[in-house]
């Protein structure tokens, strides 16, 4: 089976971001199957490719997947306007590569909306099997955050939502939320499969090595108790609540309890002038390649799941810190409710504190800090929920047979 897969943001190792697209092309090929990868240059990824680009794009060999990526550089802290000009432009030069390669099925995924151009394309020019990944509902995420309220973008953006959706003869979703919202659009549930993110127990596991702190937080005390955030420092983060809970923590006296806060995004450089403002224990680190971020997780002690207080994040997304933290067995601190919150309470694998509420989020790092015993166990929770429902061989598994099944 030859597959064609388009991911702007797809990323190796590497990089310093999700590497599940690479993770399943590399199963692909593994299973007997020719994959081609076509992709943007996303700052926080690593494509795998360091050759010069010719024409706008460079290609070659990964891991066995044929990568071709386009010369279109994105960055979260760029502005909407030229964030929207690089999908666009992504876009439709993918529907030149779909349009040209040879291919049995092809695989889109969102984010952004636009990837699902050239799978269009391709199912209705060339009559190939298209398979669409929906990693977030738009147009619900953006006009939920009050982002993106142009009515005529928005109707444009629906439209866009629904003809991806009914074009694909598979959809897949990463999140309960995000398979109710496709299902919602008028597609039948037996053509939409949840996959959700996954962990890599390749790189990531429990340690009690913690010889990684000074190396990468030469400022916390070997006994200081390290909650640490991964992840885009952007509106739909709401990292205010991080640093509301460390006033919160500073108020009480709490200066072992260090919170971290690894990334990029818009907002980034005003969250570190408010932290600098009120000195709060609060430590900004840029994106750390995934290989060395398994060393980091190491030596800390808790992960938190920080988003605004949207609904339509309660059940719509599958971030992959949440995977990262329970590979490495840590305990999880989340603030929305949601699917992920039933889980860590269901698994006890952590907390879940109400958004909005700093004390609440603080009593939750508290209690970590002052028993080990129960962080201990809360962690061994974790890894098993992690190797019992959410490892890559198992999720691949599933991934592949939508596309066999799509393909035949």
């Amino acid at each position: 089976m030859r597959v064609l897969y388009f991911h702007q943001h797809f990323s190796t190792a590497d990089g310093a971001t999700g590497t599940r697209s690479h993770e399943m092309a590399r199963r692909l090929v593994a299973r007997g199957h020719q994959v081609t990868m076509v992709c943007g240059s996303y700052d926080a990824a690593h494509t795998g490719l360091d050759g010069a680009f010719t024409r706008g794009r460079r290609r070659g060999d990964v891991d066995g997947v044929d990568v071709i990526e386009l010369e279109l550089p994105y960055a979260n802290d760029h502005g909407f306007v030229r964030r929207t000009w690089t999908f666009v432009l992504f876009a439709f030069s993918s529907v030149w590569i779909a349009l040209r390669e040879p291919l049995d099925v092809i695989v889109a995924t969102s984010t952004p909306l636009t990837a699902g151009i050239p799978g269009i394309v391709a199912r209705w020019v060339r009559r190939r099997p298209f398979v669409f990944e929906v990693r977030d509902l738009w147009p619900e995420l953006p006009r939920a955050m009050g982002v993106i309220s142009n009515p005529v973008v928005l109707t444009l953006m629906s439209w866009l939502e629904w003809l991806s959706y009914h074009s694909a003869v598979r959809c897949i979703g990463l999140a309960p939320g995000i398979v109710d919202g496709i299902a919602a659009r008028g597609v039948d549930r037996e053509r939409i499969t949840l996959v959700p993110n996954g962990c890599d127990f390749d790189v990531f596991s429990p340690s009690d090595d913690r010889s990684s702190r000074a190396e990468f937080l030469p400022s916390v005390g070997e006994g200081d108790f390290v909650a640490i955030f991964m992840g885009a420092h952007g509106v739909a983060n709401g990292l205010d609540a991080v640093l509301d809970t460390a006033a919160e923590l500073q108020r009480r006296g709490r200066s072992d309890i260090r919170l971290v806060l690894i990334g990029r995004g818009k907002l980034k450089a005003t969250l570190m002038e408010r932290a600098a403002a009120e000195q709060l224990p609060v430590e900004f680190l840029e994106p750390v390649p995934k290989r060395q971020l398994a060393r980091l997780l190491a030596g800390v002690d808790a992960g938190l799941m920080v988003l605004a207080d949207v609904p339509a994040f309660y059940h719509g997304t599958s971030p992959n810190k949440f995977f990262d933290y329970i590979a490495a067995g840590l305990p999880v601190v989340n603030n929305y409710p949601g699917w992920l919150a039933g889980m860590i309470e269901d698994n006890e694998c952590g907390h879940a504190v109400p958004p909005g509420d700093p004390g609440a989020f603080a009593d939750a790092l508290e209690a970590l800090a002052d028993d080990p015993e129960a962080r201990r166990r809360m962690g061994l929770r974790a890894r098993e929920l992690a190797e019992r429902e959410f490892g890559r061989d198992q999720l691949a598994e599933r991934f592949i047979g939508v596309l066999e099944e799509a393909a035949r």
